[in-house]
C-alpha cells in the first residue's frame, strides 16, 4: 500500500535553530545536509516511509500558524515532546488532548512560527 503523502518541506526562518529544534522535539537528530547553492535539515527515513525535511524557503514562502496541518510522531514520547518545545523555543498553542480513537495530540508553534501537530496512539 502506498502513502496518498510522501513528503513535507516546512519552511524556516533559521535553519541551524530549527534543526536544533525538532532534533530535541523529535528525539533523534535531524541532518543538516548542504551542497553548492542549497541546505536543508533531512528528518530520518528510510525505504518508502513518508519523509520530510526543514528549508529555507524560496521567495514568497514564509513559515505560517495557517494552512495545513503536519503531523509528526511523537509515539510514547508526548509529554517529553511538549516539553522540549518551550526549551527550545516554540510555543504550546493546544495542551495534549484526546483525538480518539486516533490517539492524542498537541498543537504547537515551532522555533520559526510553523504550526504543527505533536501525536502519539498512547498518552
Amino acid at each position: 500500500m502506498s502513502n496518498t503523502f510522501v513528503w513535507v518541506d516546512i519552511p524556516v526562518v533559521d535553519l541551524d535553530r530549527a534543526i536544533a529544534f525538532y532534533g530535541a522535539v523529535v528525539g533523534r537528530p535531524v541532518d543538516k545536509i548542504g551542497g553548492p547553492g542549497f541546505n536543508f535539515g533531512l528528518f530520518k527515513h528510510e525505504g518508502n516511509q513518508v519523509g520530510g525535511c526543514l528549508i529555507e524557503p524560496e521567495e514568497g514562502v514564509a513559515p505560517s500558524l495557517f494552512g495545513p496541518l503536519v503531523y509528526i510522531d511523537a509515539s510514547g514520547r508526548l509529554d517529553a515532546a511538549v516539553a522540549a518545545v518551550e526549551a527550545h523555543g516554540g510555543k504550546l498553542l493546544k495542551a495534549k488532548h484526546s483525538i480518539a480513537p486516533n490517539g492524542f495530540r498537541a498543537i504547537v508553534a515551532d522555533s520559526e512560527g510553523n504550526r504543527v501537530a505533536l501525536h502519539s496512539m498512547t498518552a
